[in-house]
């Protein structure tokens, strides 16, 4: 759905594989979404993420305005956050492969050192520039 007018997607929707609504005009997620792959949202307008939302495989959402994202969030490969506003993580995030924060306030203000210690779910590499 890459560069599609799509501004919505329906409640409980389930993909068995990925997902790319990579330069669309989606703005939100829809409650109780299953991705089995990967998520791609990068340049897209998401501000937020459903506190259910289920993530297979990575979760890219670089170049968007996000602020936050929810509480046991759960990515099983990679998460992006390069060229974002984001300026907190939760502390019970759980990521399998890197977690990409560059360009970001928070890669400004921590070392990857530091980020180990406060995001011990985080087992790949933090990518800081």
């Amino acid at each position: 759905m890459t560069g599609t007018k799509i501004t919505s997607l329906p409640d409980n929707l389930k993909v068995d594989k990925d997902l790319f609504l990579y330069n669309t005009k989606i703005t939100s997620l829809p409650d109780n979404l299953t991705v089995g792959g990967s998520l791609g949202l990068g340049e897209t307008l998401i501000t937020s993420l459903p506190d259910n939302l289920t993530v297979g495989g990575g979760l890219d959402l670089s170049s968007t305005p996000i602020k936050s994202l929810p509480n046991n969030l759960k990515v099983n490969l990679g998460l992006i956050l390069d060229n974002t506003p984001i300026t907190s993580l939760p502390n019970n995030l759980k990521v399998n492969g890197i977690l990409d924060l560059s360009n970001t306030l928070i890669s400004k203000k921590y070392s990857e050192e530091q980020l180990k210690q406060m995001l011990p779910g985080v087992k790949g590499n933090i990518y800081l520039s």
